[in-house]
């Protein structure tokens, strides 16, 4: 197997059932190198005081606690505080030194991730250091700045820095610091959900149709997602628009609606299970991703848009990989940034343009298949891996996929 033999342990804030796109793809990352041979193991902050819930916001102590997602070892580090996003974690120390000392080949730590950083930087021997960095810190310039020698001290000691694409780098100076050992890992999902959907996501689709046009946001309310944006492009356009995630945004939006008089037309969905998200996509007249900054760096639910075969509506974030991910005019549309008049105008031309969205879509879940599939990214993660330590590739590529049938 590709990736036979391999002792991978990796470093993540917080993971599912744990919200978010970050601790989502080390979910699918490590189960799909585990998936080809390798030996994964994951150290993370426990988000759940009482096991239960999705929002990692600090509500209390959490404990300690290990468990397996399949084949991946998972220890959660309990939370003693949460102080300017930094994880207070006291078993941290003696969960990483049990972890370095039953062996491993390769760290691979995903940032941002200030608790992790600080703590490997007082790491020595430390086996070789892979680096996924998914954003630059954007909005918290203060607490970036004086951080920043930290993160620099620990990019310099790593064998590589795995940008999520090509176009975020030019806009990342500390990738541009570090340009000779930047290489590309496009994060990719477990398609299979969105290509062979359930019967109860099929159920759940049928329930969502009777809305009429929908359209879909999905993911954590906060700022850089462009929720204010696409309550005004609603005031411009018919139907529905289905907001799914949590977050603290959530009740100035709800303010925002009712001001901008689209209450009755916005469904606050929150946390929808896995089922209930696929039949929501595949019922959706196309997904709005509407990012303002270049904290969205990637965007993976458009994947899960894409592999649903919807087209996406998405923003042109400079040095960002969210338009690089749907492709103007191939799979979706791009809008400019902040621009509610130009979103809704895109979203009336995939009602308005005789077959425009099922082109459009038909393409995006060519794309999704091609390109961002879970056991792809693995196979990509396990190569960087052996080039960097001067150990054979893995020959085993995944074989191509047919096509599934969503209709």
């Amino acid at each position: 197997m590709a990736g036979a033999g391999l002792r991978v342990l990796h470093l993540g804030k917080f993971y599912p059932p744990a919200s978010g796109g970050m601790e989502s793809h080390v979910q699918t990352l490590a189960r799909a190198q585990a998936a080809l041979g390798a030996q994964v193991e994951v150290l993370c902050a426990n988000h759940a005081v009482d096991g239960q819930g999705t929002s990692h916001e600090f509500h209390g102590r959490s404990p300690t606690r290990e468990d397996w997602d399949g084949l991946v070892r998972v220890t959660r580090l309990g939370r003693l505080a949460s102080v300017a996003r930094m994880d207070v974690m006291p078993d941290l120390p003696r969960a990483l030194s049990r972890a370095l000392g039953r062996g491993v080949d390769v760290v691979h730590l995903h940032t941002p991730n200030p608790t992790w950083v600080l703590a490997l930087d007082v790491v020595r021997g430390l086996p070789p250091l892979f680096i996924t960095h998914h954003s630059d810190v954007i909005r918290q310039k203060v607490a970036g700045a004086l951080f920043k020698p930290f993160e620099a001290l620990l990019y310099a000691r790593a064998r590589r820095v795995l940008a999520t694409s090509e176009a975020y780098v030019p806009g990342s100076p500390l990738l541009r610091a570090f340009r000779s050992k930047v290489r590309a890992l496009p994060l990719g999902l477990e398609l299979a959900p969105y290509l062979q959907p359930s019967n109860a996501a099929r159920e759940a689709e049928a329930r969502w149709r009777a809305e009429g046009p929908l359209w879909l946001m999905v993911g954590r309310l906060v700022y850089y997602k462009g929720l204010f944006t696409a309550l005004e492009a609603l005031t411009r356009v018919p139907g529905r628009l289905v907001v799914v995630g949590q977050g603290p945004l959530e009740a100035e939006a709800r303010r925002r609606a009712r001001a901008l008089g689209v209450e009755g037309r916005v469904t606050w969905a929150g946390y929808l299970p896995p089922d209930a998200l696929v039949g929501a996509l595949r019922a959706a007249t196309a997904l709005w991703f509407c990012g303002n900054a270049r904290s969205e760096a990637y965007g993976l639910s458009q994947v899960e848009a894409m592999a649903s075969g919807k087209p996406v509506l998405n923003t042109a974030i400079p040095h960002s990989g969210v338009p690089w991910v749907s492709l103007h005019e191939q799979t979706g549309l791009t809008v400019p940034v902040g621009d509610a008049a130009a979103l809704a105008a895109a979203a009336r031309r995939l009602l308005e343009e005789p077959g425009l969205a099922q082109r459009l879509g038909h393409a995006a879940r060519e794309r999704a298949v091609a390109e961002f599939r879970h056991d792809v990214m693995a196979w990509r993660s396990l190569s960087l891996y052996a080039e960097a330590l001067g150990r054979p590739a893995p020959v085993a590529a995944p074989t191509a996929l047919r096509l599934a049938e969503t209709a």
